[in-house]
C-alpha cells in the first residue's frame, strides 16, 4: 500500500505540516509505504507560471497515479486554504485522484476557519475525481505546540487524528481490494 502526503503549507515548519508528520510516522509504523511532498519540492516559477512540464511536477503526478490514498495538509489563511496548494492542484490532471481515498487535514487560528475543509478544499478534490474524502481533521493553532521540534498535540487532537488516520487505513485498504477484484 503506497500513500502520498502533501504538505501545502508555504512555511516551513508549520502546524499542518506537524500534523502531516504525525500522520506520516503513524502509517509507516503500519508498514504502509508513504512518499512525502511538501510545496517546497516544486520550483515556485513553476506553479506561478503552470509550467505543466516541470519535472518535479511530472514526479508528483506520477507517484500520485500509483499511490492507493492521499493525505492532504494545510493551513487556512483568510477562510480558504493555501494559495500555493490551489496553485499546484490546478496543475495536475483532471482525473488526478481517480481511485484514491482523501484524508484532509489543516490548521487554523478559530473554530470559525472548520469550514474551510468543507466550503474551499473539498470541492477541488472532488473537481480532481477522488473516489472518497474523508472526513477531514482540523485543528486550532493553540492545540498544536512546539511544532518547530517534535510536535505536541492536545489529548483531544490526537485522538481526532488517530481515528481519521485509523479510518483512512481501512478504507485504502478497502479501496485496493476492490480494485484488485473488478
Amino acid at each position: 500500500m503506497r500513500v502520498i502526503t502533501l504538505a501545502g503549507s508555504p512555511r516551513y515548519p508549520s502546524r499542518s505540516g506537524a500534523m502531516l508528520e504525525y500522520a506520516r510516522e503513524t502509517l509507516n509504523a503500519a508498514d504502509i509505504e508513504v512518499c512525502h511532498w511538501h510545496l517546497h519540492n516544486f520550483a515556485p516559477e513553476d506553479l506561478l507560471y503552470a509550467r505543466f512540464d516541470s519535472p518535479a511536477l511530472q514526479t508528483f503526478v506520477q507517484q500520485l497515479r500509483e499511490a492507493d490514498g492521499l493525505i492532504v495538509a494545510t493551513p487556512v489563511y483568510k477562510a480558504s486554504f493555501s494559495g500555493a496548494l490551489k496553485t499546484l492542484l490546478d496543475l495536475l490532471p483532471e482525473r488526478s485522484l481517480e481511485h484514491k481515498v482523501v484524508l484532509p487535514v489543516a490548521s487554523g487560528g478559530t473554530l470559525a476557519h472548520m469550514l474551510a475543509l468543507d466550503y474551499a478544499l473539498k470541492p477541488v478534490l472532488n473537481a480532481l475525481k477522488a473516489q472518497e474524502i474523508l472526513h477531514g481533521v482540523f485543528a486550532q493553532d493553540e492545540q498544536i505546540s512546539d511544532y518547530q521540534h517534535r510536535a505536541i498535540f492536545e489529548p483531544l487532537l490526537r485522538q481526532r487524528l488517530d481515528d481519521a488516520l485509523e479510518t483512512f487505513r481501512q478504507r485504502v485498504s478497502q479501496s485496493r481490494q476492490e480494485v484488485a477484484h473488478a
